[in-house]
């Protein structure tokens, strides 16, 4: 089973490489779409929407906001051809605020999965309030990864990627031989406090890393669209949030599949289970490290 996680991960990671630094803006937010709905898809599932035609309908609420999000941006970019704007971004300041409720949500479900995990595995929700939550949280990682990409570029989008995986295997591989302690053994059994620490302690290093790879690449005025080295103990600090919401979103999933009695999202990827199995900590991530990017450009503009 190890073998096979390796295997799948591996491939799903030069492809995900591929689409980050190879797609353009525009195609890159397509087929970040269409995991979206595949996602989408197992979550229907998950909270219970049993009937095809309900979870083709659940889908649809998807593609419009998308296809309403797209457009806007193309306007303004031919606004911005037009009377010679170099920076996009800053003519589409409303969409930036849409950051907040995420970013609310993931902080209240950490706090309350904290200080009563038993109780929201037993809190009963009604389908359609679990269909709107699926709704906006997938729907704001599209959009905020996607933006991620289009205006701090692919070092910044594949940073964050890997910043999660490595996360990942630290806590992975950390529990395993050093777990003794339940993180929240009443949603999930297999991750341990010592794992936590580890994945911390891994992205402290991957930001660590990323700072010295650009200064010696790039040069101390190099600002790799978020600020100059002088904010590096800020981005350290985003990174190591960024993990600890990612820990706390993988373990709303754990909720959601507790509550419907099964184990994985779905059966697309070998070794994995579903799509959601593979992105449930991006969903939780991507928010977050796309508001504190923002607000550390911000701070130094």
């Amino acid at each position: 089973m190890l073998l096979q996680r390796i295997i799948t991960a591996s491939i799903l990671a030069a492809l995900i490489a591929l689409a980050v630094f190879q797609l353009s803006i525009e195609i890159f937010s397509l087929v970040l779409g269409l995991i979206t709905l595949l996602a989408a898809w197992e979550w229907s599932y998950l909270v219970g929407l049993n009937s095809v035609v309900k979870r083709g309908l659940f889908l649809l609420m998807f593609t419009l906001p998308m296809l309403g999000i797209h457009f806007w941006t193309q306007f303004l970019e031919l606004l911005a051809l037009s009377f010679d704007w170099t920076e996009v971004r800053s003519y589409s300041e409303a969409l930036e605020w849409l950051v907040i409720p995420p970013v609310l949500f993931w902080l209240m479900m950490m706090l309350i999965i904290r200080k009563t995990p038993a109780g929201i595995v037993k809190m009963e929700i009604k389908t359609r309030y679990k269909l709107f939550i699926g709704w906006f949280i997938l729907l704001a990682t599209w959009m905020f990864l996607s933006r991620l990409r289009a205006f701090y570029g692919t070092e910044m989008t594949m940073y964050l990627l890997l910043l999660i995986w490595t996360a990942d295997v630290a806590a992975y591989f950390a529990g395993k031989k050093w777990g003794t302690v339940k993180l929240s053994p009443e949603i999930s059994p297999g991750k341990t406090i010592q794992g936590m620490y580890a994945a911390l302690a891994a992205s402290i290093v991957c930001a660590i890393g990323l700072n010295i790879f650009l200064k010696i690449a790039y040069g101390a005025e190099i600002t790799y669209g978020v600020s100059q080295y002088e904010t590096a103990f800020d981005f350290v600090l985003l990174s190591a949030l960024t993990v600890l919401i990612s820990i706390y979103g993988d373990l709303f999933f754990s909720v959601v599949k507790r509550q419907r009695g099964v184990k994985d999202s779905g059966s697309l990827l070998p070794g994995h289970g579903g799509v959601l199995d593979r992105i449930d900590s991006i969903v939780a991530a991507a928010p977050f490290f796309y508001a504190g990017v923002f607000l550390i450009r911000r701070a130094v503009e």
